[in-house]
């Protein structure tokens, strides 16, 4: 049985939930392949967040983007399905995922997505 990326992910408690602080994560080491030639793709994600209840746990979040390594994904895509990921797994306040991928071509890409949780009206 094939573990899916999202199951990697875990969390734990905010130690801190009462205050919004920003949780800055760089990971230098993101690769996942070309869908059209199959050629490795390279990044480093920027991942800064504000949590709630719940905070990413490194290790799990280093085994989450290993799991990429050998998937085919355009650049827009995996960006996107990784911050969906994360805020499924942690639900935070705020959350923002920047994949700035190496030059292919002589062209780089960097690719931002935004999540702001929804306020309530009082």
């Amino acid at each position: 049985m094939t573990q899916s990326a999202i199951d990697l992910l875990e969390t734990f408690p905010n130690p801190t939930p009462e205050r919004d602080y920003i949780i800055k994560i760089r990971a230098p080491e993101f690769t996942c392949l070309c869908p059209k030639t199959g050629q490795p793709d390279f990044a480093t994600l920027h991942l800064e967040y504000v949590p709630d209840a719940r905070c990413v746990e490194l290790k799990a979040l280093k085994l989450y983007i290993g799991w990429y390594r050998d998937q085919g994904a355009f650049h827009e895509a995996v960006t996107n399905q990784i911050l969906d990921h994360l805020i499924a797994a942690c639900q935070p306040r705020r959350m923002q995922l920047t994949a700035e991928f190496g030059v292919r071509g002589g062209i780089y890409t960097e690719v931002t997505a935004s999540y702001e949780q929804p306020r309530l009206n009082p």
